[in-house]
């Protein structure tokens, strides 16, 4: 097996809904513009609170993906 390189990017991904369609849509929308996705792990999970009331789910996210060259 070859060497290989993964670059890991840090991602905020936010839902209306759940934590879980929160990091589904990060990893979603960063698919269309990074390819070989490889890795997402969740560091850290927050609500949006509005008037009392939890308005959103947000999720950070450590994403990997395979570095390529040139």
């Amino acid at each position: 097996m070859p060497d290989s390189v993964y670059k890991v990017i840090d991602i905020v991904g936010s839902s209306d809904e759940s934590w879980e369609k929160a990091a589904s849509a990060a990893v979603s929308r960063a698919g269309q513009s990074l390819r070989d996705l490889r890795i997402a792990e969740v560091v850290n999970q927050d609500v949006v609170i509005a008037d009392g009331k939890i308005t959103a789910f947000r999720v950070r996210m450590n994403l990997s993906f395979k570095f390529e060259d040139g």
